[in-house]
């Protein structure tokens, strides 16, 4: 495993798996009432820039289950937000902590913190990767599906953070990987890159949801305006237009097809209430996933002589 995880992109396909297989024993412990303090003692930093929900509180309770703490940091009440440089709260939150994660804008924001950091940095999810949703999509697809090798995974709607990430995991995985979004749209351009390097495993870049969606396994989708991207939204609106994950759709897909959202969803837009209910439990498994997959990145760049 790197020191840190930044990215997907820095893991290989054993190192994913690895977390995958620990995120697995975390939650069978959890569910078997077994506890796991292999953090006692140790402290997180939680830098936010961006609000959350399901970030905060799945690490916030992933490591007092681990037998830590976690400190939460918003970006307007600490230095950083009044201008520190962030290789000088690097420095200092290393002589303070065990372990920092950041949920923030740009990515060279999070690659400096790491740089100058003597303890493991965690991307909680900047404007360029979401590791730890797509972690803990992975861990949910092969809890469905028993397996990650073979399948195909679909995704609808905006090239961002997932789909950057989903793109690689899958990938990585083992899994043929199909993206549909709006011209103007793409995932980034080192993500493309990096997709046409893969050997068997099949990239599809399409421009219309039908193409993208045939034989899918696994149909995923995202909002079309993330978060710091709202005076876009009319704009997106008309852009992804037919960009929704609804009946029609899913016809297309095999049958037994899954559904993932990283949520929150807005529906009536890229999926209809009636396919996100009618795949809920897929969905909010996904959510859960996040606390039992962060548990078991912390507990490896964390954990010490534990992991």
């Amino acid at each position: 495993m790197q020191k840190d995880l930044l990215k997907l992109l820095d893991l290989t396909k054993e190192d994913i798996i690895k977390i995958l297989n620990v995120a697995d024993q975390m939650k069978y412990n959890q569910k078997h009432g077994l506890t796991h303090n292999y953090l006692q003692g140790k402290t997180l930093a939680m830098i936010f820039e961006k609000n959350s929900t399901r970030t905060r509180v799945s690490f916030e309770t992933g490591m007092f289950q681990l037998g830590g703490h976690a400190l939460f940091l918003s970006g307007k009440e600490s230095q950083i937000g009044r201008g520190e440089p962030i290789e000088d709260t690097a420095r200092v939150l290393s002589r303070y902590c065990d372990g920092i994660m950041i949920r923030t804008f740009g990515q060279d924001e999070v690659e400096t913190l790491a740089k100058y950091a003597s303890i493991p940095v965690i991307n909680g999810l900047t404007d360029f990767a979401h590791p730890c949703q797509v972690l803990a999509d992975l861990m949910t697809i092969r809890e469905h599906k028993a397996r990650l090798e073979g399948l195909k995974m679909c995704f609808i709607g905006d090239g961002n953070n997932m789909a950057n990430s989903l793109i690689v995991g899958g990938l990585k995985c083992g899994m043929d990987v199909s993206v549909a979004c709006p011209e103007g749209y793409d995932p980034d351009r080192k993500v493309l890159d990096f997709a046409k390097t893969v050997t068997g495993s099949k990239f599809q870049l399409c421009r219309t949801p039908e193409e993208a969606a045939v034989d899918a396994d696994v149909m995923i989708t995202d909002v079309w305006a993330s978060m710091g991207q709202e005076g876009e939204k009319a704009a997106r609106e008309k852009a992804f237009a037919g960009f929704q994950v609804n009946d029609a759709l899913m016809s297309l897909a095999h049958e037994g097809c899954m559904v993932q959202h990283c949520l929150p969803a807005h529906r009536g837009e890229e999926i209809t209430a009636e396919v996100f209910e009618a795949h809920a439990d897929e969905i909010f498994d996904e959510a859960e996933n996040r606390l039992h997959a962060q548990k078991a990145v912390m507990f490896l760049l964390m954990g010490g002589e534990h992991a």
